[in-house]
């Protein structure tokens, strides 16, 4: 089973090949380019490293969100494209599980923020039971403060990784009741490595779609739209009220 994996959900674009046990490619960028820029170029350079006929490939994995509304209309579009010219099924990999999967192991909690702006994260808490993923909260957007109330009723210790350390890791620290850690620059970003191996779990899972199919999730609407639907809301009030 080989597997085509692509993250483009925040700052980080990354491609990666990943057959079995074997990570045989991985290019990871977070610097100050578009992922439009960036992705296709990546897995191009990836394909002539290792000699690579897509043709070969078994199926595409990709963050599906949440994340960058832009970032994840460009690594939908991407994954979809390759799936449908290739024939390939795509692997719809939450973006929070795939960070979480970066720390695959480990005996304490994993929570993965990602900064969703207003305050809020998108994040999930996870445990790796018996050597595989366990979702002990499901991927949300939620306020900083319920994050922390989360984790201190869950009472273990916990490990975060994620941009948004940066934003919110010293109100995290005094909000937590319990120990906690960062986790170090290697690991704390979002890899296209831990996307492929995750989806390899998904599809012995039979956890697949087609390419026609596959849709980001968002789980918030992008701010154009909540902006259009303020001012339809506040045009009826003003309407209704003349």
């Amino acid at each position: 089973m080989k597997v085509l994996a692509l993250d483009s959900s925040g700052l980080v674009a990354s491609v990666a090949i990943v057959e079995e046990e074997n990570l045989l490619a991985e290019y990871t960028v977070n610097y100050k380019k578009t992922h439009s820029q960036t992705l296709l170029p990546m897995l191009d350079e990836i394909a002539k490293m290792i000699e690579l006929d897509l043709e070969t490939i078994d199926a595409i994995a990709v963050a599906g969100g949440p994340g960058s509304f832009t970032g994840l209309r460009i690594g939908s579009a991407t994954a979809k494209g390759l799936g449908l010219a290739l024939q390939k099924p795509l692997v719809h990999i939450p973006t929070v599980e795939g960070l979480a999967y970066n720390l695959w192991g480990t005996l304490k909690l994993v929570c993965p923020l990602m900064d969703a702006r207003r305050n809020q994260v998108y994040t999930g808490i996870y445990a790796f039971e018996q050597g595989r993923l366990q979702v002990i909260a499901d991927q949300m957007a939620v306020d900083i403060t319920l994050v922390a109330e989360k984790l201190n009723a869950l009472g273990r210790a916990v490990i975060f990784l994620g941009d948004g350390v940066p934003v919110y890791g010293e109100q995290l620290v005094e909000l937590l009741k319990v120990p906690w850690e960062f986790a170090p620059a290697h690991l704390n970003k979002q890899r296209a490595g831990a996307i492929g191996a995750l989806a390899l779990e998904y599809v012995r899972q039979g956890r697949t779609e087609t390419a026609a199919k596959h849709r980001p999730d968002y789980l918030r609407m992008p701010q154009a739209e909540r902006e259009r639907m303020q001012r339809e809301t506040a045009s009826r009030e003003a309407a209704a009220h003349a």
